[in-house]
């Protein structure tokens, strides 16, 4: 068999390709290729699918968590040195947008058994000095709860929703939800983009203002913003895909169900009950004390895996030591044993029952 690769994008994209071609030709011939069209309608469209009043396109997700953690500050609610309570075991980017704005970033603990922010830890972890709560549906797990919300109103505070890895999930309908769509998502541009969704119409219209310079009208500019744009050809590419994304997401969760249900080797630990629920496996994680050889061991037997993420943002050279806009810098052993021990499985649409099969019979052999 040959090489099955941790995500084979050509094939994915192969699934769409005349809708795709199509929609890209569209582009290319109605000749207006940013903020045209093209976008207009897949903010219309993605806006409908989230449930949400407004959504506003971007260049990638980074921009749309640090938009709109700017968009805060601008309109008062945040400011330099406030808080933000953020899980621990996330992509730094997450950290990055946070730490840009100069804001502090208050790392919290996840859930081993979920790879979500522990919600029991985090009303411990509000200060004074506590604005918002940034949640991350990572590997494509829902992380809200009903005990989160209810902090935010408790202590007043923003919900924020790093969406990157969660295209699909129901999200609530009091946060601003940030999107990535990089290649790679479970809804994935020909190249970079991201999105905001959100139900507050004035948000919307300072991101978006944010991110064309700071200007609302040609050449008038009230803020000193960045250019960070959806261009229409991935506009135009998102609106396709977005038309097969839940179906994307159902052969997902069936690729999902057969490791969980054949996967027996007590070496590993696959995800947990609760960790099934409300996901749509952007990524398919378990957790091994000897990772490395098991990597290695999968690769000699023709399948590619990949490590989310092999070192904690608190321990990048970036933030090492007391950095003064991250804490803690130390003391997350949770966080630290599961960057030590998670390896990613293939888990995406158009991976097919034998190769599905090959993966669940290597990891039950390995190390018998």
């Amino acid at each position: 068999m040959p090489m099955i690769k941790y995500l084979e994008l050509k094939r994915v994209t192969a699934m769409y390709a005349d809708e795709i071609h199509d929609a890209i030709n569209g582009v290319v011939d109605g000749g207006w290729y940013l903020q045209g069209e093209a976008n207009d309608r897949f903010e219309r469209h993605y806006a409908d699918y989230c449930h949400a009043a407004c959504c506003v396109g971007c260049a990638n997700g980074l921009d749309a968590l640090t938009l709109s953690l700017r968009a805060y500050i601008e309109m008062g609610a945040m400011a330099a040195g406030d808080e933000v309570i953020v899980p621990a075991n996330t992509y730094i980017a997450t950290i990055l947008a946070i730490t840009e704005n100069g804001l502090r970033a208050v790392l919290v603990e996840p859930r081993i058994d979920t790879f979500q922010i522990d919600d029991s830890l985090i009303e411990q972890a509000i200060t004074p000095r506590t604005r918002a709560i940034m949640l991350v549906n990572l590997y494509g797990k829902n992380a809200y709860t009903s005990k989160i919300g209810g902090l935010c109103s408790k202590y007043n505070l923003k919900l924020i929703v790093d969406n990157a890895q969660g295209h699909g999930l129901s999200l609530p309908s009091e946060a601003v939800a940030c999107h990535s769509f990089y290649p790679g998502k479970n809804l994935g541009a020909l190249g970079d983009g991201g999105a905001i969704t959100t139900d507050d119409a004035g948000f919307a219209e300072l991101f978006r203002t944010l991110a064309n310079y700071g200007s609302s009208r040609k050449y008038v500019f009230d803020y000193c913003g960045r250019n960070s744009r959806l261009d229409d050809i991935q506009a135009a590419v998102l609106d396709v895909k977005l038309r097969h994304l839940d179906e994307a997401n159902r052969r997902r969760r069936e690729i999902a169900s057969l490791y969980i249900n054949k996967v027996e080797n007590p070496l590993l630990t696959m995800p947990s009950a609760d960790y099934l629920q409300d996901n749509v496996f952007h990524i398919f994680p378990v957790l091994c004390e000897r990772r490395d050889d098991l990597q290695r061991y999968l690769f000699d037997n023709g399948i590619q895996t990949v490590i989310h993420y092999p070192i904690p943002p608190h321990q990048q050279k970036c933030y090492a030591g007391s950095h003064s806009l991250v804490l803690p810098a130390s003391g997350l052993p949770v966080t630290e044993l599961i960057h030590s021990q998670e390896l990613s499985i293939p888990c995406y649409q158009s991976l097919d029952e034998r190769e599905a099969v090959h993966i669940i019979d290597a990891l039950n052999e390995w190390n018998r």
